[in-house]
């Protein structure tokens, strides 16, 4: 009898056993459902640190492009023209651009029907081109771009005032440049874009 006993304690009853796989399994729901919550702010984290890096850049092209804007030369005609929803000028493309950086290149930004915000360029020529195909390269700012919107700010004596459209070979005294991107079904994945004011050069320096 004492031998029985001795034995059915250092085994395990079948109802211990099934506590036992419950309790693991409780155990492993929860590791798993902690790792797929880690791999979900990661990926977010990743998306969210690419997403800043294409606007950071876009910043600094965005600026470098507008900074340099060039008034429009005397055999000319205005080079400076703006609209609503797109902007072309005279200026230099930034460092690491396929022209020499002291190159003129004529550029226009305005998003395209695949919602990319575009940047259109071509090197400058003040003389007419009467031969030859003009070659305009495109290259791809941002992704998922809604839309652009350009207002350009003349200063006058009472103050002055933001206009939707500019034709001139002066340039404005200020650019104001607003994305919207296209929607997101992901709040946290919401690209966001402050309203950026960039001051044109106001004297030719090519």
């Amino acid at each position: 009898m004492n031998s029985g006993h001795g034995g059915s304690q250092a085994g395990f009853t079948l109802l211990e056993i099934m506590v036992a796989l419950v309790v693991f399994g409780f155990l492993m729901v929860g590791l798993t459902q902690s790792v797929s919550f880690g791999l979900r702010a990661w990926n977010g984290q990743a998306r969210t640190i690419t997403a800043r890096g294409d606007l950071d850049a876009t910043d600094r092209v965005l600026r470098t492009l507008i900074g340099q804007m060039a008034p429009g030369f005397k055999v000319d005609l205005p080079n400076i023209v703006g609209r609503a929803h797109g902007l072309a000028f005279t200026t230099r493309l930034p460092e690491g651009a396929p022209v020499a950086a002291f190159t003129p290149v004529d550029v226009s930004l305005t998003v395209d029907a695949r919602h990319n915000f575009i940047l259109r360029w071509t090197p400058h020529v003040h003389a007419v081109r009467v031969a030859g195909v003009q070659v305009i390269h495109t290259t791809t700012l941002l992704h998922g771009v809604a839309s652009v919107d350009f207002a350009f700010w003349r200063p006058t004596p009472g103050g002055g005032a933001w206009l939707r459209s500019w034709d001139s070979r002066t340039p404005p005294a200020l650019v104001e440049i607003r994305l919207r991107f296209a929607g997101d079904r992901h709040a946290a994945n919401r690209r966001h874009w402050p309203v950026m004011v960039i001051a044109p050069m106001r004297e030719p320096v090519f």
